[in-house]
């Protein structure tokens, strides 16, 4: 089977270096998805699912080498030459495989190169094909690799928004109130909130009048939906980007919009309220408004990051479009 695999891999041309602006990294990285495709029977929104979720953490954290390339996988040393190899940084595809490790020779040069777009993304496609084309046996194969529910279901959440739109240029977002509303907001995450005890305020209150529109900033999935004491009726969405977005005290929510729906940026998912501080119901202890907070997931934990800025920039994108 290996021999198999290397014999249909050397049938496809290396891909240069080349200096890439954001369509033809985009066009590269599609090219290289269907490739692994071709070779693997597994369609390529799995590739770029987990190629997206990679290239996040290795962003959000620094503990992972900087990416170089455009392929965001990053396999890790012992998993790539073999837990008992000596030689950690190993390149030759034969010793890789008598120790058990993942490398392969992606690109046909002779060389298990961990660094290489298509051979990390290649010995990725093996791995995954190992354990079956479906669906559930794809789902399998991430669980072992990952060892993380969540990472699991962040990436499977990512394959279905690839599906879905059939492209990976999702990087568009929306302001979440609608520009023909009042509304008014400024910086207040990191500020102190008291009630539940004490703790900081982990977002950004635009205030507006009940029953405004509050719409999706994003390409994303919708993880969660109801009721939170804090945060009264409440949306939780996850981005391409594995930032959580998180829409508070609203006064209801759109129809249609469950745990698992798709969203795009500009769709209406709710409306402003003044629910939450209590049991469910609980509404009128504060102005209607909607908290807004964004989470960052790193593969190990997630946390809070002021959302301010980037409301301020949607905000500039969309008058500007007016113009």
């Amino acid at each position: 089977m290996k021999t198999l695999w290397c014999i249909i891999l050397l049938l496809f041309i290396p891909l240069q270096s080349f200096a890439a602006a954001p369509n033809d990294l985009y066009n590269k990285r599609m090219e290289l998805y269907k490739k692994a495709e071709a070779i693997s029977l597994i369609p390529w929104y799995y590739f770029a699912a987990v190629d997206q979720y990679e290239r996040n953490i290795r962003q959000a954290r620094r503990d992972l080498p900087k990416l170089t390339g455009v392929i965001g996988i990053y396999i890790p040393p012992e998993r790539w030459a073999g837990p008992l190899n000596k030689n950690q940084e190993d390149q030759n595809p034969f010793t890789i495989s008598q120790f058990g490790g993942i490398g392969i020779d992606g690109n046909g040069d002779g060389i298990a190169d961990r660094t290489n777009d298509e051979d990390v993304l290649f010995a990725f496609a093996r791995f995954l094909r190992s354990y079956g084309t479906d669906h559930t046996h794809i789902k399998m194969a991430l669980w072992d690799y990952y060892e993380r529910s969540k990472t699991v279901d962040i990436i499977l959440g990512k394959v279905k928004l690839y599906k879905h739109f059939g492209t990976i240029k999702l990087d568009q977002y929306a302001f979440p109130i609608p520009r023909r509303f009042e509304y008014s907001y400024r910086s207040t995450w990191g500020d102190a909130r008291g009630w539940g005890g004490r703790r900081i305020h982990e977002g950004t209150d635009i205030f507006a009048h009940y029953g405004t529109p509050v719409r999706s900033t994003c390409y994303g999935i919708v993880e969660l939906k109801g009721w939170n004491k804090y945060g009264g009726w409440r949306i939780g969405i996850r981005d391409i980007n594995n930032t959580y977005h998180y829409f508070a005290h609203l006064n209801g929510f759109a129809n249609g919009i469950e745990e698992g729906s798709i969203v795009e940026p500009g769709m209406l998912i709710g409306s402003v309220g003044s629910s939450g501080y209590g049991p469910p119901g609980t509404s009128g202890k504060f102005p209607p408004h909607l908290h807004y907070g964004m989470y960052k997931d790193n593969g190990y934990t997630e946390w809070s990051f002021d959302p301010y800025p980037y409301l301020k920039q949607w905000e500039r994108q969309e008058r500007t479009k007016k113009r």
